[in-house]
Formats: structure tokens, sequence, C-alpha cells
């Protein structure tokens, strides 16, 4: 590892999802090209949408990979530069904050973390490749897909509960898969899908496979984990409700975290350090969506443009 870092820059930002490139588009407008880092797929994880109908602008839609190349390509218009590759430390003990991406040493008079966040999933074989065609993580996102059809959630959290409510007003039937025989789900959140008759149970129960053809899911194989017995039921879709996890490992020690790991912020993105800011899915763990994500990032940019400001006036 080299013994000094490049230059410092005015404004890093890790991550190249949507609150990442709003937040570079902003900060390249105001101030001289920010870099962004980003590892081997960016984009976040809209690259893996098929189609986004509420995100503004697009009254027919448009698949996630091209929203992301669009958002891409209007930061690199302003003077974004981007760099691949993978952040292994950092260190904001000190200013200039300091980023290695490899060996590689970069400094930072301000940082916008939107590294996101990564859902938790339930580990079977094909998952991931029917990502998007019949398995979700996401019933705002999704759940206008599956009118009058049936759907399979998994989980027994808020998330869940919240998930499997909204999914009633498109699917013709939604059913709740929960490895337990309780719920930890709030009490109101249970009590609005007990009362839901659109809404049936599967408790004690785990999804084993994921049934599918060319078109995306057909079905799933359930085992009771009392019994062991298993039996295959047809569905349509798949929401996995479980959790996510955020992409806050680096900067564990160094920046105000809760429990599970999202980043504290006040005013917004402000985190623990002046200087850093935070925006999207690794510090909101409530909404996950593309439209707040990007207002985040348009937030933490502005904050960090002031902050520059500030500095300057501080360091004259």
């Amino acid at each position: 590892m080299p013994d000094t870092c490049k230059t410092p820059l005015e404004t890093v930002i890790l991550g190249s999802g949507p609150a990442g490139l709003t937040a570079a588009i902003y900060a390249a407008r105001s101030r001289c090209c920010p870099l962004v880092i980003h590892g081997a797929q960016p984009g976040g994880q809209l690259t893996g949408t098929t189609v986004i109908e509420n995100f503004p602008g697009f009254p027919e839609g448009i698949d996630g990979p091209t929203l992301m190349e669009r958002m891409h390509q209007q930061a690199e218009r302003f003077g974004t530069r981007f760099l691949e590759g993978e952040v292994t430390r950092v260190d904001f003990k000190k200013t200039p904050f300091q980023i290695w991406a490899g060996d590689d040493c970069y400094q930072a008079k301000s940082v916008i973390i939107s590294t996101g966040a990564s859902p938790r999933m339930l580990g079977l074989e094909n998952e991931w490749d029917l990502y998007g065609r019949g398995v979700s993580v996401c019933a705002t996102c999704d759940g206008f897909f599956y009118k009058e059809r049936e759907v399979v959630v998994v989980g027994g959290g808020d998330t869940a509960m919240e998930e499997a409510t909204f999914l009633t007003r498109f699917a013709r039937r939604v059913t709740i898969v929960h490895r337990r025989d309780e719920l930890r789900a709030s009490p109101p959140l249970q009590k609005r899908a007990r009362e839901n008759k659109k809404v049936a149970w599967r408790w004690n129960t785990v999804v084993t496979a994921i049934h599918a053809d060319q078109s995306g899911v057909t079905g799933l194989r359930l085992k009771d984990v009392n019994t062991g017995a298993e039996e295959d039921i047809a569905c349509d879709g798949l929401f996995v409700a479980i959790g996510h996890n955020p992409n806050t490992e680096l900067f564990t020690g160094q920046l105000h975290m809760d429990q599970d790991g999202y980043i504290l912020t006040k005013n917004g993105c402000e985190t623990s350090i002046p200087g850093i800011f935070a925006s999207g899915d690794v510090q909101d763990p409530l909404y996950r969506q593309a439209i707040t994500a990007a207002g985040s990032g348009c937030r933490a940019a502005m904050m960090a443009e002031r902050y520059l400001d500030d500095l300057a006036a501080y360091e004259d």
C-alpha cells in the first residue's frame, strides 16, 4: 500500500445507485468533478428490476438498467468521474478523509455514502436467476404486475405484514409463509393482515424450492418444519420479506449506526462526522424506493456543497 494518497478531491461518492448518481449530478453541477467509486455491477438494486412504473417522468415505465444508465450519462455529462473498484478501507478519523480502492488511496474533503442495502434472500439455488421474473423483494415496486394472480410472501415481521397487505390490492390471493407459529410483527400490522380475507397462512413452513418456466415463477415447494412433509403449490410470484442488510461493514467503528447497521443521520443525511453524508437505503430502512433514494442523494449533495463552502471560508 502506498504511503501517500492522491491530491484531495472536494467530493467522493461511494455507490452508484439512484442515491449516488443523483448526488453526483447535483455535486457536479455545483462544483467540479466529483468522483464516484462503484463496484463491478454499477446501478444498485435497480439493475435487477425489469420495469419501473412509479418513477416520475416515465408514464410508460422504464426498465431499471436503462434508468440507471441514463442517470450515469447525466452525471457524466456534468463532469462526474467514475472509478470501478472495491473500496477496501476508509479512514474518517482525520481530514481530508481517506478511501482505499484496491491499493490506491484517495483523499476527499467531503464524502457521500450511498452504498445501499442488500436484500436478505432464502438461499435457494435459482432465486437470483428469477429475480425480476417472479421473485421480488418489493411489493410497492412490483405488486401492480400481479393483478388477479396468486402470490406468496415469506416472513413474519412488520415488513412481511406490510407487503402482504399491500399486495391484496392487486393479487387474488396472498399466502404468508412463516417458519414459526407466531409472528414478530407489531400487533396492529398483524391484526390488519389477519383480518384481510385475501390473506392465507402457512405456519411452521419454509420454502425449499422455486419452480419456474421460461416466463418466470410457476410455484413453490414448501416444507413443514415439524413433520418434514413437503408439498408443491402453484403461484405466480414470490415476495421475500425477511429484511435487508445495509452495506455498511466498511464504516463500523467510525460512524454511528443503529442495531441493524443502518447509518444514523440527522437533518436527513448528516452522519456523526461533519463532512460525511449518507443517502439512500444505507440510512433508510423504511421506504427503500428509487425516488426517495434519489431525493436523499440530492439533499446530501446540497449539504455537502454548503459544508465545503463553510470549510473554504474557514480556511480563508
